[in-house]
């Protein structure tokens, strides 16, 4: 017998179900830290994270053609319409937009993002990249901004700076994995100017100290990042902190790792270990209590549009604020999340 919907949404508890199994099998590290959340948040996480992965595999496996661009635009028009296709993710997203009031200036970024990046796209200047990480992880931060209940532009520009911050980790530690995939993401003036050819490289990928040097200036940047985000954390919701403190902390530990192993990104894969991540955990929920919240700057001019778009759209009713954070029975269940990821990677669970 087919799911009634409920009367106050299109999700059913089904949809919510698959929508949690997405980003436990697409990323574990984030599911541990997603559990750290309230569930007012947790739940809607796990919808965007599910919309997210759906509208990356639907374009990769079209090519990253127009036609899969515009098939993934009418679903994100019907979403908000309210008029979803039957599928879990679109159900979720059609709620989670409705509740949070989410322009859909953000989505529609996200995916021309995801095109971009189908296509093969490289970018000449860290602006240039700085535009394609505002739309493929900047407007994630943005839509988890809101989700949590801040929507003031310098809660938005600090969660747009977090994005974009994990978006060149990432980057730097994928770079020997994208180039054997013939694709390039770091500043092709970059490269250029430390003596590297970006396509000899890509022809015959190797870590020379030239493309060191590139990996070392880019994780700078997302250092830099990184610590102009912490302090918008203090402008979340103090039940949201510990959760996305953690996800800083792991993602930055990354380019540790990564600075461990001589920055090597093409014979490597920066790993940061359970053990540590257990050790992180720890840190975000002492010390995420005591964030301060920083003295306002500019957002990035890449991600100015996203803070635009939520400044000139209407918010929904305010929401009670979650009460403040505490050690609790979901912390416990991460840290044995990480002892067991760390038992895995040990010896092959």
């Amino acid at each position: 017998m087919p799911q009634s919907l409920p009367e106050t949404g299109f999700a059913t508890d089904r949809d919510h179900a698959e929508c949690r199994a997405a980003i436990r099998q697409g990323s574990r590290t984030f599911f541990a830290a997603s559990m750290l959340l309230p569930a007012s948040v947790r739940q809607p996480a796990y919808g965007l994270y599910a919309f997210c992965r759906l509208s990356d595999d639907a374009i990769d496996l079209g090519g990253g053609s127009l036609a899969a661009l515009a098939r993934l635009q009418e679903r994100l028009a019907r979403i908000y319409e309210g008029r979803p296709l039957p599928f879990a993710a679109d159900r979720a997203m059609t709620d989670l937009v409705r509740s949070f009031a989410i322009p859909r200036d953000l989505p529609e970024a996200l995916l021309e993002g995801l095109a971009w990046d189908a296509e093969g796209r490289r970018f000449e200047t860290l602006a240039e990249l700085h535009a394609y990480a505002a739309r493929v992880a900047g407007t994630v931060g943005a839509m988890m901004t809101l989700m949590m209940g801040a929507r003031s532009p310098e809660a938005l520009a600090r969660a747009c700076d977090l994005g974009v911050a994990m978006q060149l980790t990432n980057i730097a530690r994928d770079v020997g994995e994208d180039a054997r995939a013939g694709r390039l993401y770091l500043p092709l003036s970059w490269l250029r100017e430390a003596g590297v050819d970006p396509l000899d490289f890509l022809a015959q990928p190797r870590c020379a100290p030239p493309l060191r040097e590139v990996i070392a200036r880019l994780l700078g940047e997302a250092d830099g990042l990184y610590a102009r985000a912490r302090g918008g954390i203090a402008l979340l919701p103090a039940a949201c902190r510990p959760a996305i403190l953690t996800a800083s902390l792991l993602y930055a530990e990354i380019g540790r790792e990564l600075e461990r192993l001589s920055l090597d990104s093409i014979a490597h894969r920066a790993r940061v270990p359970g053990r540590r991540k257990a050790a992180l955990l720890a840190q975000a929920a002492l010390t995420a209590p005591w964030l301060k919240a920083p003295a306002p700057s500019p957002a990035l001019d890449a991600v100015a549009f996203l803070v635009d778009a939520v400044r000139e759209a209407p918010a929904p009713p305010r929401r009670k604020e979650s009460s403040s954070w505490a050690i609790r029975p979901q912390f416990l269940r991460v840290l044995e999340m990480y002892e067991r990821l760390e038992r895995a990677e040990q010896f092959g669970e």
